[in-house]
């Protein structure tokens, strides 16, 4: 989810459970039912199902505006959401191992932050350094250092 951070920080950590319960809702109603939809931690989902080649596209144009709807709080607030989306395709990068096409995903991901429209991954997008199953440099991706 983009800026969700200051959804929570402005509206409370109501508001930002409730963009996630209706981010999952969304996600699992879009993908239907012979996908596996979780959410990572944070604001950060994914979603495993099949899209035909000639469907993918539009298919993830279709999700982005359904995950940019605006969400009605409990107490009629609207907040206004966005997502960005990065996607990585079996047949596209030639590979059916669920690590190499996440981290595909987030790189794609990153590729096209808030910028309105999906990212399918590339080839290029394998190659990128990770450290436990995340692009350098983001949370969770330090290393310890061991002394002898």
């Amino acid at each position: 989810m983009d800026h969700f951070k200051q959804i929570n920080d402005t509206l409370g950590h109501a508001a930002g459970d409730a963009v996630i319960a209706a981010t999952a809702e969304r996600l699992s109603t879009w993908a239907g039912s012979r996908a596996a939809v979780g959410r990572l931690g944070g604001d950060e989902f994914a979603v495993t199902l099949r899209i035909t080649p000639e469907r993918r596209q539009a298919r993830l144009a279709q999700l982005v505006h359904r995950l940019a709807r605006p969400v009605v709080l409990a107490d009629h607030c609207i907040v206004q959401v966005a997502a960005s989306i990065g996607a990585a395709a079996a047949d596209t990068l030639a590979t059916t191992d669920l690590s190499a096409l996440q981290r595909a995903a987030d790189t794609a991901l990153y590729q096209g932050k808030h910028t309105g429209r999906p990212v399918l991954a590339t080839t290029d997008d394998l190659t990128v350094a990770s450290v436990n199953g995340r692009r350098a440099g983001l949370p969770g991706t330090h290393t310890l250092e061991r002394t002898a």
